[in-house]
């Protein structure tokens, strides 16, 4: 059963890897686009596909969690790290949604949110990253 372990550990980690690689895409684009509606089109199209990682590193996080019957201080801060990342981004999410298309103050606020938004999911995952291997 350790094979078990070690496979799920191995999928948990390379779902988190995905998830470094789509927020630092986001970021990129978001730096890079200078037309806001393709902004909106691409991150419309990828917002669901990080919500379904997430997931996936929350499940299989919590699938290596019960097996092995841990729950200390590195599960919980997993936890909140996870719920962090998704409300950031549904908050991230609703304010690109009501920005008009010819707004242009709004959609330059809107770039500096974003990007404070992908600097600090960065920050968490790493930090989270640290932590669980320092404990």
């Amino acid at each position: 059963m350790t094979d078990l372990v070690a496979s799920s550990i191995i999928t948990h980690n390379i779902a988190i890897f995905a998830l470094l690689c789509l927020i630092l895409y986001h970021f990129v684009i978001v730096s890079k686009t200078t037309d806001f509606i393709s902004l909106a089109k691409k991150l419309k199209f990828t917002t669901p596909i990080f919500h379904s990682i997430n997931a996936f590193v929350v499940y299989t996080g919590a699938v290596v969690s019960a097996y092995v019957k841990i729950f200390d201080f590195t599960v919980i801060l997993m936890v909140f790290a996870s719920l962090f990342l998704m409300i950031s981004e549904i908050k991230r999410y609703k304010k690109m949604r009501v920005i008009l298309s010819n707004d242009s103050k709004q959609q330059d606020e809107f770039k500096i949110f974003a990007k404070k938004i992908y600097i600090f999911q960065l920050i968490a995952i790493f930090t989270v990253y640290i932590i669980s291997k320092i404990f």
